[in-house]
């Protein structure tokens, strides 16, 4: 089992920065991949940028330059940093990691969520 909060998130204007961050805890020896989504009322999810367990990380295009994603093992943290903020940016932004549980001969995956943090980005 693996817990996740993020934090970071704030009301600033366009072309601001923010750095979000994702705190960890539990089982965190077992997480694959780890991303960061992010949902605007009435809309679906949508994946922001991802990193996998060899540090490559992988980004939606909107967000692509603007946007990097991060993570310290040691602190079991991960982090987007998240310059020339848009209008468009402006959603709840949420901490995801992929687990990877059961024995070696069996592995399974599962998703973990934190609660969000809110982003808004004024014009």
């Amino acid at each position: 089992q693996v817990q996740l909060v993020e934090s970071g998130g704030g009301l600033v204007q366009a072309g601001d920065s923010l750095r979000l961050s994702c705190a960890a805890s539990g089982g965190t020896r077992s997480i694959k991949s780890m991303g960061w989504h992010r949902q605007a009322p009435g809309k679906q999810r949508e994946l922001v940028a991802g990193i996998t367990r060899t540090n490559r990380p992988n980004y939606a295009d909107s967000v692509k330059g603007r946007f990097t994603i991060s993570r310290d093992n040691a602190k079991n943290a991960l982090y987007l940093q998240m310059n020339n903020l848009k209008s468009e940016d402006t959603a709840v932004y949420y901490c995801q990691a992929t687990i990877e549980y059961g024995p070696v001969e069996k592995v399974s995956e599962i998703d973990f969520w934190g609660q969000g943090t809110q982003v808004t980005v004024s014009s």
